[in-house]
């Protein structure tokens, strides 16, 4: 086993066998557009709005998150060019503390951060297909369960395909974004009663109407699982991001400014189906049905990326643990690693069964993964002020401008979230579940220590 705190070959894997940059610029900001754009921002903006009371503040919000989220990109983004790696925030983890630490973030990441978003995304995707054409008492089950196997088959095919895959479904997606777009500004609404005048102060839940806009915004950080796969050198990978956020950006602003023409403030505050609001405002019963397949679709974007960068953790992981050796594989002809893909989709599917018997459980297991996140998001963000102390003489192809004050907001931003999330856990009592989950983690890595010896 190799160093702990300076990983050796083993965690990028065979020489003969191991990532290779295939993926456009184009492929890789395809990936984390889909990655970012899921239910959220068909569910949040009247939370959003609610909260802010008012257009400006409202909008202020939208925008805010958007920069501290690309602040938080700029920040991966040297972490991802100096050190290009298919294991992202798991190998910066691992080589600013250690194995030990950064074996726990993947232990929560493979059971149910990734594959818990896997099969919730699964169930919205069967729900509304079930609107389409029921299959039964169980149609949202089944539906969910197909669509995990059908697109782990699609990624274990290979990086062409699934990337190929990726380019349609985002593609699709923007589109049918673009159709609500097009439905607010066409029919805009009439006799609305008009916003409320922004206060000179701070809206009180501004801060908590961030989270909401942060939660939307989430996914970006996924793009370090590709910095070893994206074509055209390490900094492509800067490229990925900042393109990514521009788009995601530009889509939300518009979004929301539709929602806004096609409701009014008031009327979007209100709304339960915003989206489906405005569309069978301006094209009837269709625009509403057209909706229903609107939100399939980023579900399906979003499983499938999801898919993309999940595995490539399970691959860094079997590199570094040889508890974990089954996952190592990297085939070469397809650009992909099998087992680790295997191990998602079974998870994801063991997950998908436990919903159907609880349908609150995947949901509450993702829920209290939170803070377990941000916790590990947080370390992210310090790593970058460790690894610049203790490896100064690295080549660093991108540095993150306004060092050390844009690390500092990122940092300071991630502290925020995390005590938002704990303070989330507490009140819904899932702080029981988390200690049982990292606890099996600790079991699993005493083993898998005894077994590294």
């Amino acid at each position: 086993m190799s160093d702990a705190r300076n990983p050796g070959p083993a965690s990028s894997g065979n020489a003969a066998a191991a990532p290779k940059p295939v993926l456009s610029v184009f492929d890789g900001v395809m990936i984390i557009v889909g990655i970012i754009i899921g239910g959220g921002i068909f569910s949040f903006p009247p939370l959003v709005a609610g909260m802010t009371g008012s257009v400006e503040w409202m909008f202020g919000a939208w925008l805010f998150g958007a920069t501290l989220a690309l602040i938080g990109a700029l920040c991966y983004a040297e972490l991802a060019t100096t050190f290009p790696n298919a294991g992202g925030d798991y190998y910066f983890l691992t080589r600013a503390y250690g194995k030990d630490l950064s074996f726990f973030f993947a232990w929560a990441r493979v059971l149910v951060i990734t594959t818990g978003s896997i099969a919730l995304l699964a169930f919205v995707f069967g729900d509304y297909m079930s609107r389409v054409l029921s299959l039964g008492e169980q149609s949202s089950t089944i539906y969910a369960l197909l669509i995990v196997v059908a697109l782990t088959a699609v990624n274990i095919a290979g990086l062409k395909e699934s990337s190929r895959t990726q380019n349609l479904l985002s593609g699709l997606l923007v589109l049918g974004m673009m159709m609500v777009v097009l439905a607010g500004f066409s029919a805009p609404a009439t006799g609305a009663a008009p916003a409320p005048a922004a206060s000179n102060a701070v809206p009180a839940l501004f801060g908590t109407a961030l989270l909401f806009v942060l939660f939307t915004f989430g996914g970006w950080n996924e793009a370090a699982y590709i910095s070893a796969e994206v074509k055209g050198g390490t900094r492509s990978i800067v490229k990925v991001l900042v393109i990514a956020l521009l788009v995601v950006t530009l889509i939300y602003v518009l979004f929301v400014a539709a929602l806004l023409a096609g409701l009014g403030f008031e009327g979007l505050k209100s709304s339960q189906a915003v989206a489906a609001d405005v569309a069978r405002k301006a094209f009837g019963t269709f625009g509403e049905k057209a909706i229903g397949a609107i939100v399939a679709l980023a579900a399906l974007t979003s499983i499938n990326a999801t898919m993309i960068v999940a595995a490539r953790t399970n691959y860094s992981l079997g590199n570094d643990w040889p508890v974990f050796r089954f996952m190592s594989g990297w085939n070469s002809a397809r650009n992909a690693p099998v087992a680790a893909y295997l191990v998602t989709g079974v998870i994801s599917l063991a997950l998908v069964l436990l919903a159907t018997v609880n349908k609150s459980g995947v949901k509450f297991m993702v829920d209290f993964t939170a803070p377990v996140f941000w916790f590990f998001f947080l370390l992210t963000g310090i790593a970058l002020f460790v690894l610049r102390f203790r490896q100064p003489h690295v080549a660093r192809p991108f540095k993150v401008p306004g060092y050390p004050v844009l690390p500092m907001i990122f940092v300071g931003t991630c502290a925020f979230l995390l005590y938002r999330s704990l303070l989330y856990t507490l009140e819904n009592r899932a702080v029981q579940a988390a200690l049982y989950v990292m606890a099996a983690g600790v079991v699993v890595w005493i083993v898998a220590r005894l077994r590294a010896r």
